[in-house]
């Protein structure tokens, strides 16, 4: 791909159209991010976007901003991260403003607040697809302890109420370990 000021446009076009005219947070952006960049323009591959999504979600910050650097900085460096960022912050950035504004308008809006009941429900649709799609992906990939740890993160929040903060530490602690085990068993076989 050759990285001119058409696809530098590209990069913030797509992150800002996609911020712009997502409700919802990062759940709902992450699978649209998928759809542009891994269906679309063919510039990240499947199996990349779904470690992208998971390094995002463990990260600090807000997942759709975290996934757009990420994806950014893969296509483009520090100045991409950049690109996409800016682009995922304005339309938010510019909206809130815009709505600071006419707060009082907004708040007392009957239309406005059907408007956002509405887009409730359309958020969970696009939430319920991307956990069934990536817990799909998962079970497909046959590994014991990934199926496990999914089994149990929805076990912990759901029955338990343990707070999501320290399932993802729990998992990230899980993950690096995995890792560390996986290194050692090569290292091991190589001597």
């Amino acid at each position: 791909m050759k990285k001119d000021a058409k696809f530098y446009g590209k990069l913030f076009g797509s992150t800002f159209t996609l911020s712009a005219f997502t409700f919802g947070g990062g759940y709902v952006i992450v699978p649209l991010m998928r759809q542009k960049f891994v269906e679309k323009y063919h510039w990240i591959e499947e199996e990349e976007i779904m470690d992208l999504t998971a390094i995002a979600q463990s990260a600090p910050g807000p997942i759709a901003v975290n996934a757009s650097i990420l994806i950014g900085y893969r296509l483009a460096g520090v100045f991409g991260a950049l690109l996409t960022m800016l682009g995922t912050v304005l339309p938010p950035l510019i909206i809130i403003s815009v709505i600071s504004l006419f707060y009082q308008i907004f708040r007392d809006s009957t239309a406005v607040s059907a408007v956002m009941r509405g887009m409730q429900a359309g958020v969970a649709a696009v939430i319920t697809d991307v956990v069934i799609s990536m817990g799909i992906k998962v079970a497909k990939t046959k590994s014991v302890i990934s199926i496990l740890v999914m089994a149990g993160a929805f076990f912990a929040s759901w029955f338990l109420n343990v707070n999501v903060a320290i399932i993802v530490i729990v998992c990230g602690v899980i993950g690096a370990l995995r890792v560390v085990y996986s290194h050692k068993k090569k290292g091991g076989a190589e001597a």
